[in-house]
């Protein structure tokens, strides 16, 4: 494929993804997964560039005044060791895809808004024992397969009423971030490559991810853009699970 169409739909990805607080592991999975890149730079990458725009979408919804430190803490918890462990774990291929398709089918719901498309009047006080639960097992997950746990963890803040639409944004990034540096960690212990062009994927991704984030933060509506990433999202997805 075109150099200059890859780095173009890095910068998409994680545009997108930053507009609702993700660092959009799973957008660079499927890319990668779609221009058969090998499965032992995959992982890696993604959780790479992960940090970066996960740590961008941090900082912007951070200044914004919508972060929670009291719902933050305890998903963290658990989620971080468990997620150095999961990055040690080896997994067959065919469960890799199988756990990354069905990611791919949650990151859409959403990417799309269908989960806590209007503000949430009502906010819960989530559960010590139940955060600490959610957090190891998301933690877990995102160090097997390369993704943070923000497209995981947002359906469950918004489905359950824990946070409204900002807050969620503004407490996945960190957890995004948190998590894939320590999965990336289990990986430097295992030892690791990166592909050649990744400090070209690593300009376009922070580029989106602070553009992506700055207007998520403000109200930008991208939501035409967001239907094509859904649609790129489902057919990733879909050659995973029929495989």
């Amino acid at each position: 494929m075109d150099f200059g169409l890859v780095i173009s739909l890095f910068f998409v990805i994680a545009f997108l993804y930053s507009t609702v607080g993700h660092g959009g592991a799973s957008g660079y999975l499927a890319l990668m997964v779609l221009l058969n890149f090998a499965p032992e730079v995959i992982r890696p990458t993604a959780l790479v560039l992960n940090i970066l725009v996960s740590g961008i979408a941090t900082f912007q919804y951070y200044k914004g005044g919508y972060f929670k430190k009291n719902i933050f803490l305890p998903l963290i918890a658990l989620s971080v060791p468990m997620a150095f462990l999961g990055s040690l774990l080896h997994i067959s291929p065919q469960l890799f895809k199988i756990i990354l398709g069905v990611c791919l089918l949650i990151s859409v719901i959403r990417i799309l808004g269908f989960v806590g498309s209007k503000e949430t009047t009502e906010i819960r006080k989530i559960p010590l024992i139940t955060a600490l639960l959610i957090g190891g097992i998301l933690g877990l997950l995102s160090g097997m397969i390369g993704i943070g746990g923000g497209i995981l963890l947002s359906p469950l803040l918004l489905i359950f009423r824990w946070a409204d639409i900002k807050q969620t944004a503004a407490i996945s990034a960190p957890f995004i971030l948190v998590n894939s540096i320590s999965g990336i960690g289990g990986l430097l212990s295992n030892g690791i490559s990166f592909p050649p062009m990744i400090l070209w994927w690593i300009i376009a991704t922070c580029l989106g991810g602070l553009i992506g984030s700055y207007f998520g933060s403000h109200k930008f509506n991208t939501l035409v853009l967001r239907y094509l990433l859904a649609f790129v999202l489902v057919f990733a997805a879909g050659k995973l699970l029929m495989v």
